[in-house]
Formats: C-alpha cells, sequence, structure tokens
C-alpha cells in the first residue's frame, strides 16, 4: 500500500502542478494519470495487468478518457499478436519439440551457456529482414525457443533458478531484437512509415541504404552486446562441457517425433511462413498467429482451457494495452505534439553548429520513448518534427533520416513496454523489473555511442554525408 500511495501521489502532484501554456487541462491530467501508472509497473505494487486497470479506471472516473478510448488499446493488433504467441510457446514446450530443438542446440553449442545464446541471437538476427514484425518474430519464433532451452537446462524462475541462465539469455535475446529491428527496413513493421515520412520531405531511403548503413553498426552490437551483458548480468552456469553429451542421451530416449511434435512444427512452419510472404497476400501479423493457433487447438496439441489458464499472456495484454491508449491519446490530446515543437523550439534556438545539435537531438529523441509504448506511435509523432529541426541545424537530410529511423527501434531497449519484443521476454519472469530498467539504460548509452561514434565514421566513408 505505501509504494501504491506513493506512485497515486506522484501522479496527483503532477496533476496539482500548472500545465504549460500550450498544453490542455485535458492532456495534463491523462499525463498525471500516464506518470502514475508508468511508476506503478515500475514498483509493481500490484501485478503489472491490475496496475493499468487501475490507472484506465481512474481515466475514465475523472472523465479524461471514455470507455472505448481507454480500451481502444485492446482492437489493435500488437498486445494480441503477444498473447497468442505465449500460447504458441505453450503449444511448442507441451509437444516436446521446444525440448527436441533445445537439446539440439544445446548438442550443438552448449559446452558453454555463451556459445547457446549466440546461437539464439544470430539465427533471430537471419531471419530479421524476412520478418517485418518484430513481435512475431521475438514472441512467436524465438522465446518460446529460449525459454525452452533455458526450461531444458534446468533455469526455471517458479524453482528459483532464474539466474542459472535463464536471466541472462532472456535479456541478451530481447536486447539484440532491438538491434537487429534497425539493421533492415523489414525487420520492424514502423521501419517503412520512417521512410514514407523521410520521402515526404525529399528524402528517398532505399531498402539497400538502409541496410548498408545498419549493417557496421548492427554487426558490431549483435557480437558485443552477448559479451556486455555476460559480464554485467552473468549466468550462474557458464561452462557446461558435459552438457552437449547429456544432450545427445535425452535425444536418444525422445526418439522419433510424436504426432503432436510434427503438428506443431506443421502450424509454425505455415505461421512463419505466413509472416515472411503474408504480406503480399494481404494476411496480417494477428492473422499469421491465429493459424496456427488454431491448428494446435483443433488437433488437441493445447486446449483453450491451457490457454485461459496462460496467466502471463492475460496480463500482458492487460497492461500493454493499456499504455499504448494512453500514450496514443497523450499524443491525441496535443502534449507529444507540445513537447515535440518545445524540444524543436529549445535546440533551433541554441545556435550551435549542426553536428553537437543534432546530437542533442538524437538524446532527446531516444529517451523521450519513455512516454510511448510503440515505435510506430513515436515515429508517427516525432520523427517528422525532429528531421525538419536537423536539417534546419544543417544535419545533412540522409543523416539525419537514417539516424532516426534506425534509432527508434534502438530505442525500445530501455523499458518493458518499448517495443513489441519486450513484454514476452520480460514476462517470462526471469528477469525482475528494476535489472530490466537498469540494464536497458546502460545498453541505450552503448547503443548511442556505437551509432554517432563507428555508425557515422562508416556512413561518412560510404558518402552517406
Amino acid at each position: 500500500m505505501k509504494d501504491l500511495a506513493i506512485c497515486i501521489g506522484l501522479g496527483v502532484a503532477l496533476y496539482l502542478c500548472p500545465h504549460p501554456a500550450g498544453v490542455t487541462p485535458k492532456a495534463w491530467k491523462l499525463l498525471a494519470i500516464f506518470t502514475t501508472t508508468i511508476a506503478g509497473i515500475i514498483t509493481t505494487p500490484l501485478p503489472l495487468g491490475a496496475v493499468a486497470m487501475l490507472g484506465l479506471g481512474g481515466a475514465m472516473l475523472t472523465k479524461t478518457l471514455t470507455f472505448a478510448e481507454a480500451f481502444s488499446a485492446f482492437a489493435t493488433e500488437i498486445p494480441w499478436l503477444i498473447a497468442i504467441a505465449y500460447w504458441l510457446a505453450g503449444g511448442f514446450i507441451k509437444s516436446g519439440l521446444g525440448n527436441r530443438i533445445a537439446y539440439s542446440m544445446v548438442a550443438a553449442f552448449g559446452k558453454t551457456t555463451l556459445g547457446l545464446t549466440y546461437s539464439l541471437v544470430m539465427g533471430e538476427a537471419v531471419l530479421s529482414p524476412a520478418i517485418p514484425s518484430v513481435a512475431a518474430r521475438a514472441g512467436g519464433i524465438f522465446f518460446p525457443l529460449a525459454k525452452a532451452l533455458c526450461l531444458a537446462c534446468g533455469s526455471d524462475p517458479d524453482k528459483g533458478t532464474a539466474k542459472k541462465m535463464g536471466a541472462y539469455v532472456m535479456k541478451t535475446c530481447f536486447q539484440t531484437t532491438t538491434v537487429s529491428s534497425a539493421m533492415f527496413i523489414t525487420a520492424m513493421a514502423a521501419n517503412p512509415l520512417a521512410v514514407n515520412l523521410a520521402a515526404a520531405e525529399g528524402i528517398n531511403i532505399s531498402w539497400g541504404l538502409w541496410a548498408m548503413a545498419g549493417l557496421v553498426p548492427g554487426l558490431i552490437c549483435l557480437t558485443t552486446v552477448p559479451l556486455i551483458l555476460y559480464a554485467l548480468y552473468p549466468p550462474e552456469t557458464k561452462d557446461t562441457p558435459d552438457a552437449p553429451a547429456a544432450a545427445k542421451k535425452e535425444l536418444e530416449k525422445l526418439g522419433p517425433m510424436s504426432r503432436d511434435e510434427k503438428i506443431t512444427a506443421l502450424a509454425f512452419a505455415i505461421t512463419v511462413g505466413l509472416w515472411i510472404g503474408g504480406a503480399s497476400l494481404g494476411v496480417n501479423s494477428v492473422a499469421a498467429a491465429t493459424v496456427g493457433l488454431t491448428i494446435l487447438l483443433v488437433t488437441g496439441v493445447i486446449s483453450w482451457k491451457e490457454c485461459l489458464n496462460n496467466n502471463a499472456a492475460w496480463d500482458t495484454l492487460t497492461w500493454f494495452a493499456a499504455l499504448i491508449a494512453m500514450a496514443a491519446y497523450l499524443n491525441k490530446f496535443g502534449f507529444i505534439p507540445w513537447f515535440s515543437s518545445s524540444v524543436v523550439n529549445i535546440v533551433g534556438g541554441l545556435g550551435l553548429t549542426w553536428q553537437p545539435a543534432f546530437g542533442i537531438i538524437l538524446v532527446l529523441y531516444f529517451y523521450s520513448h519513455y512516454f510511448f509504448a510503440s515505435g510506430a506511435a513515436h515515429i508517427g509523432a516525432m520523427y517528422t518534427a525532429f528531421l525538419a529541426v536537423a536539417q534546419a541545424c544543417g544535419t545533412p537530410g540522409m543523416l539525419a533520416a537514417l539516424a532516426l529511423g534506425q534509432v527508434s527501434n534502438l530505442m525500445g531497449c530501455l523499458t518493458t513496454y518499448g517495443i513489441g519484443s519486450a513484454p514476452p521476454y520480460f514476462g517470462a519472469g526471469y528477469v525482475p523489473q528494476g535489472d530490466w530498467l537498469k540494464l536497458g539504460f546502460i545498453m541505450s548509452v552503448y547503443y548511442l555511442a556505437v551509432w554517432v561514434g563507428c555508425g557515422l565514421t562508416v556512413w561518412r566513408a560510404i558518402g552517406i554525408w
């Protein structure tokens, strides 16, 4: 109750402060409620879903949001995609296919936890250009695989063994999804939005140019992030020289693939195929995931009761949708445009040369993501304004457009709600909220250093600016 009172007190204090000129009372009230909810998400005086429902309830009781507005995000794609990914993961593990693949990976790479982690990281990066939804790619494919791998190696948060290897694996796999998403236009659903907004300003970014710009800093981060987190957040089990032999014995015990494993493999193959090529058929990511889930339900691999009992799925659906809704209406009520224009005016009036001015713009754009539960919402609200002021300060247009577009993915590393890959990895329960946020901030500094330092140097060498 003390933590809950502090969160509410923070919101009340913010609401009682005079709202700045240009911010409507309704927008300021919603900011106070949103801040209270975020504080509750961080301090967890109640389960996350309960905190989110309190936030929505407060928004409706104060008539800041109508019922339709408060629950609008429950009809959007990403929260449901993440929930369905949890249910697919249940079938992946229950059928035994997860154990089979996990043991195969241990047999091939299992002498060290680091080797296992690199195999997951690089596998996700290889698929990233072909699957344009980071939530689908991370939540639907690599999260269930990572979880099955951790459970197979005896790391289970329900048994108090989260730090044996699972905490490190989950955090590392999540962090690198933001990097792979930044490397290709087709690796994240919101990237084409940035490209279109840049084109509206006369800056045309091709798929190849974006990939060329992201390749070197991306590969540096994919290679080094597992090592950095290995030092900052080490697994208790590092060397497992006997694991490959033990895994081979377990594979022998499993014998040939069972009926449920074959069905699960088919369901995943169809789902992944639709995620890769569904856009040309008009099939969105949720529809593709529903096809796989339907196969598992109809064939009895999993039951609907098991889906209903998956508390993590429903909890994540609730709190993530609530944050998306509140963040969206902060934009609609004018707070985000006001914040964006204020930053533009301040930076533009400093009279700096373009290099330090653009550095400030990039940092402000990056860390303002604490206000957002969607990369697309952030890009839609702030990308054009920040691109315009960067150019007004003298920043080369292509440089500004590419840098802002690629960090629009990297900034998802900050929180448990900032990008679609965060909720499933965090919801697995391996990494405490405090560790998640602390490590996210540390990695954010590293990403900016790599992209601004090495990235801009390479971009200069290849003629982008």
